[in-house]
């Protein structure tokens, strides 16, 4: 019988009640006494210099409070890059300064200009109106081929070129890789994009600062996946507030994907406003805002080579990818194309070379980061790809080539640094053949035939790193941080616990899932373990939430926590029952005594652990909570097979998925309803990018898909009912949970799949089309089959 309580059993999710009920605490929700209000002047231009920029008449404007430019943070320091590549002539990276206010130049379209303070914000809006603006347009450097040209405009003058870093990995395999290619049997060669996207969270960013003048203390509430990283990387590089005196506050925030991981201007500022106005600052982005100053997605344009012998094995890959940093780097930009994409290269396969390289370049766009999945949707995309094109060049079956070079002995070593623990690559493809009836494939396609539609199946397969780990290996992969997580274990006297995570809940359900790891190990009913996250200063230093890292790290932290204090409660309730403590067992909420009758509740114990009448006070403080740091001694590999079915309309080139199955490997399931949701979101997310998603910018830098009208977002009727399997689980061997990671594999595992389907579906009907890139809207599909 399914489990209703622990691990292992889908429960609903318990936070769901105050966002269903209209009772959640958004950060626009948070409205502080006497706060002003910020409007931001943003560039209308993608690169310029700032000719003229007069304030004067818009501060005589009613209701204003102040108006800020770069001349207010003189001395501030610009916004940090959180990971540092060194490129593959053992050089660091270029590194341009990142204001929070454009000073002397602008660099990309919605880059702010000034930030007109209020007393509410239409005055802001009506003041920011009034401000005298005046850009000297300069020649913008959009395209990334062209940005990395002898005698392209630069994007910033005091660096050499455009070029930030020219990575290559595994470079001493460079040369064997070469070699391997001469020798090929069979070279298969393809050219793709993986479009660039914006994340469009259901909550735009917001951010509150507010300053305690008496205690010299600021205060900022913002939607952040990690507001520990954003205190150490607002404090300590921007705006020099020692960590004590400064608090961040993430409340409900409603979405991230990656894109509210980073540290943005807007936080920076409105935390230094509130200082410099003495009053509460308060922004709100808009969703127009948001699609020209949220850090943006992807953006590769890749070369892809597969070589392989005259058994079809393969025998070594070699990529070459341009990926484009925007005008700056956020956060995290520079590790997503190398670190994140290159050491997934292998995928699920046994080939033993591999050479990637990355170009990393600057153009005036928004910044690009992290979004749901951060480098190994693109590492998926490229390899599934070629894999599926070198099966048709070869006349084999796709599944078989795949099953052929799988990975079957664990642990393996890739050839990209990393090594897989566990994993069953030929039991997720068998449970996908199962869920998507391959067998009965042949006569779908006939009726859609009989329908006038073509019918396409198309396969993927994935493996994806997550809980990126450990902290001195990403440290000497150039991350500015420590990627540990940290959880305190607090008890109370009558036996409730409450649970202090510094990982971050923006909709994966640690509220639910974190009470029924506890529960499980003590035998408690969940409505006994409360999670408190999201505020600095109420829990450990914690690295937050991205990665499908809440379980495996932070969930693994708040195991060591619950472990020390289940030993300190076997202490007291060997003393209590005068037995040794070896011979105590907890089972169900209670302690007893192997091998006799003596027993004592759990609440018992806590209760004296704090009322230590009878207490051995001589070996053991009063008292019961713990904390644990987790840091992780390998990433987390979950894998699986995914298989879409498509219908096309050869009249108008419109796409329809039909079916869709995904049979993945996260290791032991906590909650199995909130992993199926996480996938369900995530193949939403990948289905959006293949066929509907594309941020487009013309030649000027103007952001051609600034708002819905021109920015597909999938609706629920281009998405499929879909079959979502689990069952295929082998433990991760190094986490005490034996989790791997769930939130990213949907959007990992379906872009390809669709892609693949498409294609398949147009070489039915005789078409020769070997590829066609994202997003596959009816027009490119329509244009691809003439």
């Amino acid at each position: 019988m399914p489990k209703d309580h622990g691990i292992g059993a889908a429960q609903t999710r318990r936070e769901d009640v105050r966002f269903l009920t209209g009772q959640g605490n958004y950060t626009d929700d948070i409205n502080l006494k006497g706060q002003a209000y910020v409007h931001f002047l943003r560039s209308d231009v993608a690169h310029g210099k700032i000719a003229k920029l007069d304030t004067s008449a818009a501060a005589a404007m009613p209701g204003v409070v102040r108006i800020f430019t770069s001349a207010d943070f003189e001395g501030v320091g610009g916004l940090p890059c959180g990971w540092q590549v060194t490129d593959k002539h053992g050089e660091p990276m270029q590194e341009p300064a990142h204001p929070i206010i454009a000073s002397g130049k602008v660099r990309h379209v919605g880059e702010i200009v000034a930030a007109v303070v209020a007393e509410s914000l239409p005055q802001a809006r009506d003041a920011a109106e009034a401000i005298e603006l005046d850009i000297e347009e300069l020649p913008p450097v959009v395209d990334m081929k062209a940005a990395l040209e002898a005698g392209s405009a630069k994007v910033h003058d005091d660096l050499t070129s455009n070029l930030c870093y020219d990575w290559g990995f595994v470079e001493e395999n460079k040369g064997a890789v070469e070699e391997a290619f001469g020798k090929a049997a069979h070279v298969t060669t393809l050219e793709l994009v993986n479009n660039r996207l914006i994340a469009n969270p259901m909550e735009p960013r917001v951010a509150v600062g507010d300053y305690t003048r008496h205690s010299d203390e600021s205060t900022l509430y913002t939607t952040s996946q990690n507001p520990h990283v954003i205190r150490l990387l607002m404090g300590a590089f921007v705006l020099g507030i020692p960590e004590h005196k400064l608090r961040v506050v993430a409340p409900d925030v409603g979405g991230g994907f990656g894109t509210k991981i980073f540290h943005y201007a807007e936080e920076a500022f409105c935390t230094f406003a509130a200082k410099a106005c003495n009053r509460a600052v308060k922004w709100t982005s808009t969703r127009s805002e948001a699609f020209m100053s949220d850090a943006h997605g992807r953006d590769h344009v890749t070369t892809i080579q597969l070589a392989l012998d005259e058994n079809n094995n393969f025998t070594a890959l070699r990529t070459d990818t341009l990926a484009n940093m925007g005008a700056y780097l956020s956060t995290f930009a520079p590790s997503v194309p190398t670190w994140l994409h290159g050491t997934l290269m292998a995928g699920n396969y046994k080939t033993p070379l591999i050479y990637v390289n990355v170009k990393a370049v600057f153009t005036n766009t928004v910044p690009v980061d992290a979004y749901r999945g951060a480098g190994r949707p693109e590492a998926t995309y490229q390899l599934e790809r070629v894999i599926d094109k070198a099966a048709r060049e070869l006349g084999v079956d796709p599944i078989a080539l795949r099953r052929q070079n799988f990975v079957t002995e664990f642990p393996y070593a890739t050839p990209v640094a990393v090594e897989y623990d566990t994993g069953d690559y030929h039991g997720t493809m068998d449970a996908l053949e199962r869920m998507a009836d391959f067998a009965g494939f042949e006569a779908r396609r006939k009726e859609s035939e009989a329908k006038g539609k073509l019918r396409g199946l198309g396969v993927n397969c994935y493996i994806e790193a997550c809980g990126i780990a450990p902290s001195n290996l990403v440290g000497q992969l150039g991350a500015r941080a420590g990627l540990y997580e940290s959880a305190t274990v607090r008890v109370n006297a009558t036996g409730g616990l409450v649970v202090m995570t510094g990982s971050h809940s923006h909709g994966q359900g640690h509220e639910t899932t974190f009470p029924q790891v506890i529960a499980e190990m003590i035998g408690i009913d969940e409505s006994m373990v409360e999670i408190v996250h999201g505020d600095t200063s109420k829990v450990p230093m914690g690295m937050g939430t991205y990665g499908s890292r809440s379980l495996a790290v932070g969930g693994s932290a708040m195991v060591r926590a619950a472990e020390k204090i289940i030993n300190k409660t076997k202490k007291i309730a060997a003393h209590l029952m005068e037995a040794s403590e070896a011979d105590i067992e907890l089972k169900d909420g209670a302690f007893s005594v192997a091998g006799t009758d003596k027993s004592v509740a759990w609440g018992d114990v806590c209760l004296a652990a704090y009322v230590p009448h009878n207490y051995p006070l001589e070996d053991i403080e009063p008292g019961l909570e713990e904390t644990a740091f987790y840091d992780p001694s390998n990433f987390t590999y979950p894998s699986g097979a995914y298989a879409c079915e498509v219908e096309v309309d050869p009249e108008t080139g419109k796409v329809t998925i039909e079916r869709f199955a995904a049979a993945d490997d996260f290791g032991n399931v906590v909650n199995p309803m909130i992993v199926e949701g996480q996938v369900h979101g995530g193949i939403a997310q990948g289905v959006g990018q293949a066929l509907l998603e594309g941020c487009v910018y013309d030649e000027n830098g103007q952001l051609l898909s600034a708002s819905y009208m021109d920015y597909a977002m999938p609706r629920a009727d281009d998405l499929p009912f879909y079959s979502v399997d689990h069952s295929s689980a082998t433990p991760c061997t190094h986490n005490p949970l034996g989790v791997k990671g769930c939130g990213e594999a949907g959007a990992i595992g379906s872009p390809p799949s669709v892609v693949n389907a498409v294609v398949d579906a147009l070489q039915s009907a005789g078409k020769n089309v070997t590829h066609i890139d994202m997003p596959l809207t009816p027009a490119r599909v329509w244009a691809a089959m003439q």
